[in-house]
């Protein structure tokens, strides 16, 4: 029996590792916050995907070659619900986000930072949200000649990301997007769903009002004919 090599046998890419989404509540608000905002704001773009906790393989044939990155951006691939992320298949990333803690320092420092670097991931995000070991508790990196350097902070902490148009700002345990030219926030979910039934009750309101002036209009016109009649 002969023995296929091992480029031409059917690889498996696992889609999970069974652990935990995230280390704590908070963080896992971090991350639905950011993948949310970005998904939002690249809705209508086709080639621009947005996903998280996911695995992206970097070694095609080598399904141990992986990294689960808790927000990644991708431009210039085709928008699916993808399983994971293949390199090979659609090329380096655009973003990568970690939200960290003391308790993932190490990988997020000394394993993940370097890795995106050496992969091409043009940008690199860092949040501690409960500021346990990262000063300042928001840090970015861009890619430049092939490493990775340090984003300038503005004075208020917040880091401007080129490959999105976004500000990434710290609002206490959490991050907000604001976008770079019109500078508008973009709202979490929670935010969005509070505007939408405000929106859907000042509706109501007016449609009462609208329909109340009617009555009156139409009461007005009987008072008017009987008025003629008589």
């Amino acid at each position: 029996m002969s023995v296929l090599p091992r480029e031409q046998q059917e690889i498996e890419y696992p889609t999970s590792d069974g652990q935990p989404m995230a280390e704590t509540p908070q963080h896992m608000q971090v991350m639905v916050d950011v993948i949310f905002g970005l998904a939002g704001r690249y809705a209508e773009v086709q080639d621009v995907w947005v996903g998280g906790n996911l695995f992206f393989f970097y070694e095609k044939g080598n399904p141990k070659a992986k990294v689960a990155p808790d927000v990644l951006l991708a431009k210039g691939v085709r928008k699916w619900d993808r399983p994971n992320y293949l390199l090979w298949n659609e090329g380096p990333p655009a973003l990568a986000v970690e939200v960290t803690s003391k308790k993932t320092r190490r990988k997020d420092q000394v394993v993940k930072k370097p890795l995106y670097e050496r992969l091409g991931v043009k940008e690199f995000v860092l949040f501690d949200p409960f500021g346990e070991y990262l000063r300042p508790p928001l840090q970015g990196f861009r890619l430049m000649r092939g490493s990775y350097q340090p984003i300038p902070l503005e004075a208020d902490g917040s880091l401007r990301s080129q490959t999105t148009g976004l500000w990434f700002k710290r609002e206490g345990q959490r991050l907000r997007l604001v976008d770079v030219i019109t500078g508008e926030p973009i709202l979490w979910r929670e935010e969005l769903e509070a505007a939408r039934l405000q929106e859907a009750a000042a509706r109501q309101a007016a449609e009462a009002r609208a329909e109340s002036a009617e009555e009156r209009v139409r009461a007005l016109e009987a008072e008017l004919s009987r008025l003629r009649k008589g």
